[in-house]
């Protein structure tokens, strides 16, 4: 059972996305927040799979949230929700550690797989925008590198730096196989052996490394 945290500072979205997700068999919703505060309290307290993660609320914001449940070590994923197609908060979301975002007007059984997805250890982006979000992404909140990440790029084989290229420009595992000649079990070891050497906690924060050390530019 996939249990989840809805966090929205306007009580009708989470009685809707309650209702969405209690319908739902293998998910149950263990609690509510109205703010940043309450959402990181209850994630310690509750410890739920999936945080869904609203980005602009009074007191503290999701992004101040979403930094301390990612630093605080524990088991719980953040997807972050947001109203604006690329809104620029949900950039500095992912930097934080969320696992993804979605836009609130995603069709319903497109939240849930991806709450599926995110509680699986997979990183989601609302379908139809990751070129768009990569593009503006390293347009807008590029904040340079250091010799720390220099080291963890220089650990990579020329194979894994191929596929985190890759995983960069927004394939997934099926076409990184397909175009590199692979199976996809092989290209999923090593995707983790990649997350494991640069410090990613998943496919999300491997794309801006990547875009970080400029492994990958824009086009």
């Amino acid at each position: 059972m996939t249990t989840v945290l809805v966090v929205d500072d306007q009580s009708l979205q989470r009685l809707g996305f309650r209702m969405l997700l209690q319908a739902q068999p293998d998910m149950t919703v263990v609690g509510e927040a109205a703010n940043g505060s309450e959402a990181v309290r209850l994630t310690a307290e509750l410890r739920p799979d999936v945080v869904l993660m609203d980005v602009r609320m009074p007191g503290m914001d999701g992004i101040e949230a979403t930094r301390r449940i990612a630093e605080s070590g524990g088991r719980s994923r953040v997807l972050v929700l947001t109203t604006f197609d690329l809104d620029e908060y949900a950039y500095e979301a992912l930097r934080a550690g969320a696992s993804g975002f979605f836009l609130k007007d995603a069709r319903p059984d497109e939240l849930v797989v991806g709450i599926r997805a995110v509680a699986a250890g997979d990183s989601v982006i609302s379908p139809g925008l990751t070129r768009k979000l990569i593009d503006a992404y390293t347009q807008h909140a590029l904040g340079g590198h250091g010799a720390a990440q220099e080291r963890q790029l220089a650990q990579l084989t020329n194979r894994e730096r191929e596929v985190l290229t890759a995983v960069a420009t927004g394939w997934t595992n099926t076409e990184i196989a397909e175009n590199l000649h692979l199976a996809e079990s092989t290209v999923k070891s090593h995707v983790g052996r990649v997350l494991m050497k640069i410090g990613a906690r998943d496919r999300v924060q491997a794309v801006i490394f990547a875009y970080d050390t400029g492994l990958v530019r824009p086009t």
